[in-house]
């Protein structure tokens, strides 16, 4: 039935499709379709404009207009139906080699990163500084013993590629998972690093992400895998310009 209430509107100019917006949505009522943020149907919207204060470029705003009522209990099957649409988040580990859990010495001793001052310092003789394998949100388990009482590093993918001491003043001595927050799905990432958090003991969070506005998600990903975690872990943002110097 059509009534006249407040619905979320987006501003397609505007929206750069970085997906803040899907997952702050917590109806399930938007989606990046064709690169760009959309409310999928009036009835999944409340119109409360939670999305509202995630959105980067102010693409988001609440209007009064003719729209289908609000359904909970579309939004309830909406919600179970993209639930069961999502892959496992755990790996079988002895499937792909991908997957499969590896560690390895670190020359040197760990140095820590002082993100707020980074220095441009080499690891000896160019080595790795990575010390286990694998690194992928989606693919690192969340009892993972690499992981245990670590200092983590959760790094946008395209953090290594700009930044380029990025071993030597990041990864010494720690442990790491990168993705990308805006072509993988949030809502896993929350799921997978919610886990990680409530049974490895973190020690320490450093989120390394891009200028870039889609990579803004991943803090608040964490921030919410905190949340949904019940545990206060120390947490640090870096971030990294295109032309690989430390921003903030």
């Amino acid at each position: 039935m059509k009534v006249m209430r407040k619905i979320i509107e987006i501003d397609e100019e505007l929206c750069n499709g970085c997906g803040n917006c899907v997952i702050a949505c917590a109806e399930g009522a938007i989606q990046i379709i064709d690169g760009k943020a959309k409310v999928i149907a009036d009835k999944y919207c409340d119109g409360l404009g939670a999305c509202i204060g995630d959105c980067p470029e102010d693409a988001l705003k609440i209007i009064e207009r003719e729209a289908d009522d609000f359904d909970e209990e579309a939004v309830e099957a909406l919600l179970e139906k993209q639930k069961a649409e999502k892959k496992p988040a755990e790996p079988v580990a002895c499937g792909c080699p991908s997957s499969a859990m590896k560690t390895f010495p670190v020359a040197g001793a760990a140095e820590p990163c002082g993100c707020s001052n980074h220095a441009s310092v080499q690891t000896s003789g160019g080595r790795s500084s990575l010390g286990h394998w694998p690194v992928q949100i989606k693919l690192v388990p969340a009892g993972a013993p690499f992981l245990k009482d670590a200092d983590l590093v959760i790094a946008a993918d395209c953090v290594p590629v700009a930044y380029p001491t990025f071993h030597a003043d990041f990864l010494k001595g720690k442990a790491v998972m990168i993705g990308c927050p805006k072509f993988d799905d949030a809502d896993e990432y929350v799921e997978k690093l919610s886990q990680v958090f409530k049974v490895s003991g973190i020690k320490t969070i450093t989120a390394a992400v891009m200028e870039v506005p889609c990579c803004s998600a991943m803090p608040i990903i964490v921030k919410k895998a905190l949340a949904k975690a019940g545990v206060e872990i120390p947490f640090e943002e870096v971030v990294v310009s295109a032309r690989g110097e430390i921003l903030s």
